[in-house]
């Protein structure tokens, strides 16, 4: 099987000639190979997920039963909440599952975890695909401009400004007129329901075990977080403003524990150009769009040493 999917991926590449944009790329592809990389696992996701959860399991057990260097232990423990947001974002996309309903209610579920409405993330995410690092269109730009001097940087990394927006998200999602150009109107009432929804489960929650979920949840997403921006900022941070998804979009090459950590969206250009396919095919993906491929880093460091360089101040 293996020989076989090679084969396929070799062949593929040998009939290509040239560096192309996104759109070009796409017309390359015949049925077969579309049919090939949109296949939904739930083996797949259900055994990466599984691990994953072990791991964080793992990771909260050794704070809770206060094992030595458990305050250290939240700092890892925080990044694997943390970065359950790629799990989120691909549930969007319905692409992780087979069944569309194990996509939406763990999408709710991690919604919970990070203060952020999984159906207001929906549109809000497809919106940010359909007009990809245009200032004034992608809602990703829209009061969130990528940092560009050492203080925005911090302020940045420090995250303040992400949870006031996810409170802002939530109060006004529940009580506000949802009006932003993202939002069908059809789906307000809907939105409006969810966020009540979560309003009153952490009112639930908190009343009940206020000191475990400080320890166990709270404070170290506030820690892990950090991690998860600066991770974002890789994604489309000092990318042009054009169409092409190979070029307004960052594949960075990495190690495969940030892979994991992130279901694989480190290769987040192959994302960008086919949304449809599934996180264990984005290497395959990759593999047929890197020549095309208008500029990635190897590393996070790389990446984050070079955006830096050219602060001022």
């Amino acid at each position: 099987m293996l020989e076989l999917k090679c084969k396929w991926d070799s062949d593929y590449r040998d009939n290509q000639v040239g560096v192309m944009d996104h759109k070009s790329f796409l017309k390359t592809l015949n049925a077969q190979h579309k049919a090939r990389l949109n296949v939904r696992s739930d083996a797949h996701r259900l055994r990466h997920l599984m691990l994953y959860c072990a791991v964080l399991g793992m990771t909260g057990s050794w704070i809770y039963f206060a094992f030595p260097l458990w305050q250290i232990m939240m700092i890892p423990h925080g990044i694997l909440i943390a970065f359950l947001f790629t799990l989120q974002h691909e549930c969007t996309h319905n692409t992780p599952f087979r069944s569309l309903w194990i996509n939406s209610a763990i999408g709710h579920l991690i919604a919970f975890l990070l203060f952020q409405p999984f159906l207001w993330f929906r549109y809000f995410h497809l919106a940010h695909h359909k007009y990809t690092n245009i200032a004034g269109k992608d809602p990703e730009l829209d009061g969130h401009e990528k940092p560009s001097s050492w203080g925005a940087f911090l302020r940045h990394l420090c995250t303040l400004d992400y949870w006031w927006a996810k409170v802002v998200t939530l109060i006004g999602n529940s009580v506000g007129p949802l009006t932003a150009s993202y939002i069908p109107p059809r789906k307000r009432r809907a939105l409006r329901a969810e966020a009540v929804l979560l309003i009153a489960a952490y009112a639930v929650v908190f009343a009940m075990a206020p000191t475990a979920l400080l320890w166990l949840w709270i404070v170290p997403l506030i820690l892990g977080f950090p991690v998860l921006r600066l991770y974002l900022l890789a994604e489309h941070g000092r990318c042009p403003e054009v169409e092409n998804m190979f070029l307004n979009t960052r594949t960075t090459l990495t190690t495969r524990v940030v892979r994991f950590l992130a279901w694989n969206m480190p290769y987040h250009a192959g994302h960008h150009a086919m949304p449809s396919v599934p996180f264990h095919k984005l290497p395959r993906l990759n593999n047929m769009t890197a020549a095309h491929l208008g500029g990635g880093s190897d590393g996070y460091s790389e990446f984050s040493k070079a955006y830096v360089s050219s602060f001022q101040d």
